[in-house]
């Protein structure tokens, strides 16, 4: 019975996978599930946020260690955010180019600095035509947002299907289960917390992703904070 309901199962996936538009039988979009699965194929990143800071880190990838620089994985979007990626890195840029745009307009038009939220909810409007019309595809990436406005500190997950996220601290990417048990269990120091310890649990959260034989270095992985009284750095 199990094969059998298996196999229906893979039936289902493969007649209603293969556009964009299609719905499946039981009310979903198998090519969104498909995007937000090259998420969790991308290397880690993890977010966590204090009263007066946000950290990003994350590990950076070379295709071969000893041969290739390490990809990027870490963007200033604007003097009080910035992005850290996971998933396909060029969709990722595309993204950030568009924030940066965002930034620049509003600046242009109401002379301030845009709200981390409001630049957020552009971008998750910008993934959802992605999901609906067929001569697109979703963007196979997740974004982390962090950023400090008037309103406080901020960190954003995104997600190819047009969601978004607000959280305390968070991980995406290859293993970030392991890094979010790290932050479940340790969230409610970080509040409270100064700027280097908030940048140490990151570290650890982040450690906990890593394989077997890989070490977190100064060349593999990027830290990055968006404070109160400092541009991004």
């Amino acid at each position: 019975g199990d094969v059998a309901c298996t196999h229906t199962r893979a039936m289902y996936r493969n007649s209603y996978d293969t556009d964009i538009t299609t719905w499946s039988p039981v009310g979903r979009l198998h090519q969104v599930e498909y995007a937000m699965e090259a998420v969790k194929q991308g290397s880690a990143t993890v977010g966590v946020k204090s009263k007066t800071h946000v950290i990003l880190v994350s590990l950076k990838r070379a295709p071969h260690a000893e041969l290739s620089s390490y990809q990027k994985k870490v963007f200033k979007i604007d003097e009080h955010i910035a992005v850290s990626v996971a998933g396909l890195t060029a969709d990722g840029r595309l993204l950030c180019k568009f924030m940066r745009n965002e930034c620049m307009t509003h600046r242009f038009v109401y002379e301030s600095a845009v709200q981390v939220s409001r630049l957020v909810t552009r971008v998750a409007d910008k993934s959802q035509v992605a999901t609906q019309k067929s001569g697109k595809r979703p963007f196979g990436v997740g974004l982390l947002v962090a950023g400090f406005d008037k309103t406080g500190p901020h960190l954003f997950q995104t997600c190819p299907s047009g969601n978004y996220y607000d959280y305390k601290a968070v991980a995406i990417g290859t293993r970030s289960q392991s890094a979010k048990t790290y932050l479940e269990d340790n969230y409610t120091k970080f509040e409270d917390a100064s700027r280097d310890e908030l940048i140490r649990h990151a570290l650890k959260a982040l450690q906990q992703t890593l394989g077997e034989n890989v070490e977190l270095n100064a060349k593999n992985c990027t830290v990055c904070v968006v404070g109160k009284d400092s541009a991004v750095r």
